[in-house]
């Protein structure tokens, strides 16, 4: 049986982008669903994917809505590839919650659906928790299937051997360069001591895209929601001793222009659990 179905016949597009983000691993703070989603409004959904092959429901479960005591609506998650246009680019956008199954698979049919659309390049968008301040601007860390596919002033790295678990966003993602494709991500990292939605990084993600595509992109109420939290996490900070002062060496950090090594990125991890909030069975401030 195929993935996908069909909701409009294939369009005649313009070397089409793909953009693509899921729910769950590398999305922290949904930063990189919520910059896909607001490229992506208005779309026109071209392909859905069957939900029952790749989801697995007692770790994503559809959520139900009671009315009055009596079970009305179910909310099933999806997965799907749509269309837009903007400016006079060909958008696709690919999104949705992390497929739990048959990852093979849904690449080899979405390589099927991307050879028929004529997509000229894949973008993996994504964001990671990091040792680094709220403070501060947003890092992009990029990805590239050749060398000088990234754009603006992101550069791909780290350097030397990173080993992570996989997500099936990479595994999609060099399956396109393995198709053909060239294929480019870009992953904001985000405070690890922050919990919840984090809109700078949405923010910052559109904002690379921009430079990426020589375009603008909507950005909503990103920009007002990404103040908001600023001011909120600048309180929770400014309350904590302890955060205070392990915010301030990251900052520090920033400021000379370095970054922690893994050995000491992790250290500086296990030294704010332990002496902060972590040890009290909390991570830290929440907006």
């Amino acid at each position: 049986m195929p993935l996908y179905r069909l909701e409009h016949p294939m369009p005649a597009l313009d070397h089409p982008i793909l953009l693509a983000a899921f729910d769950g691993w590398v999305d922290a703070g949904s930063a990189a669903t919520a910059a896909v989603a607001m490229v992506g409004e208005g779309a026109t959904t071209l392909a859905t994917f069957d939900a029952d092959l790749l989801f697995d429901y007692r770790a994503r479960r559809p959520t139900l809505d009671i009315r009055d005591g009596r079970p009305a609506t179910l909310d099933w998650p999806e997965l799907k590839l749509s269309h837009v246009r903007r400016g006079a680019r060909d958008l696709l956008t690919l999104s949705g919650p992390e497929p739990d199954f048959r990852w093979h698979a849904l690449s080899a049919e979405l390589m099927e659906i991307l050879g028929q659309l004529g997509v000229g390049q894949w973008i993996s968008l994504g964001a990671i928790p990091a040792a680094v301040p709220h403070a501060r601007a947003v890092p992009i860390l990029g990805t590239e299937s050749a060398p000088g596919l990234l754009r603006g002033d992101v550069t791909a790295g780290p350097t030397g051997l990173l080993r992570v678990p996989a997500a099936a966003l990479s595994v999609l993602e060099m399956a396109a360069a393995t198709a053909g494709i060239p294929a480019v991500g870009y992953f904001a990292q985000i405070p690890h001591y922050v919990s919840g939605g984090y809109a700078p990084a949405s923010v910052a993600l559109l904002r690379a895209l921009e430079q990426h595509l020589g375009l603008e992109l909507p950005r909503g109420d990103l920009a007002e929601e990404a103040g908001r939290l600023r001011a909120r996490l600048d309180a929770a900070v400014a309350a904590d001793e302890t955060t205070r002062a392990y915010v301030e060496r990251l900052e520090a950090m920033v400021d000379e222009e370095r970054q922690p090594a893994g050995d000491d990125l992790i250290s500086e991890i296990e030294r704010f659990l332990r002496e902060g909030r972590g040890g009290e069975g909390g991570s830290g401030p929440r907006p």
